[in-house]
């Protein structure tokens, strides 16, 4: 229901903005807080992340964060993948990606927990205006050992300018919620 209603409004206010194409080269730096639902296990977290166009409609990308949370636990997350991305309109892309997903757990007194996986992604970016973006996704991961988790994300940005920006995100999996501040440096365009 959610995802539809995001749907929904993002193709109502299209016509609205006339963006020019989203640029896929970046680097992007931020600082979020984690909450393990059903756990007492909450922290927060430095990440950082980028993107680079191949071509007018594939990008690489990669993403790397880290976690302290509660009782000494320190959780480490990194990804790298593919991406495609194509105008549905002058103002929304959609973005399709493919990615190799990798998580460690570090306790103490107890031995350390890894992972491994592979993650499939789609999502919508709309410049709502010249300066907003806002976007919503969805996210699937199978971890070869940890089962799967599917995670629902939303958020905004603000362009300072063509190559600043800054913006709030929440993703929401299937125990673990997300909320991170970042800011984002484009290049190339």
């Amino acid at each position: 229901m959610l995802r539809s209603t995001l749907i929904i409004l993002l193709l109502a206010f299209s016509a609205a903005a006339g963006a020019e194409d989203f640029n896929y080269n970046y680097v992007s730096a931020g600082f979020g807080t984690i909450d393990f639902d059903g756990v007492d296990a909450d922290g927060d977290g430095f990440t950082i992340g980028g993107s680079f166009a191949i071509s007018d409609n594939l990008h690489v990308f990669a993403g790397y964060e880290t976690a302290d949370l509660d009782f000494g636990v320190d959780a480490t997350t990194w990804n790298a993948g593919l991406g495609y991305n194509t105008s549905v309109s002058d103002a929304i892309d959609l973005v399709a990606k493919l990615s190799y997903e990798y998580v460690e757990i570090d306790a103490p007194l107890v031995s350390g927990f890894d992972d491994n996986g592979l993650g499939l992604g789609v999502g919508l970016r709309f410049a709502a205006s010249e300066a907003v973006e806002l976007n919503a996704g969805i996210d699937y991961v199978d971890y070869s050992d940890g089962g799967d988790d599917t995670s629902f994300a939303a958020g905004g940005r603000y362009n300072f300018s063509d190559a600043f920006s800054v913006g709030l995100d929440g993703r929401w999996g299937d125990d673990i919620s997300r909320y991170a501040i970042s800011g984002r440096y484009y290049f190339g365009h």
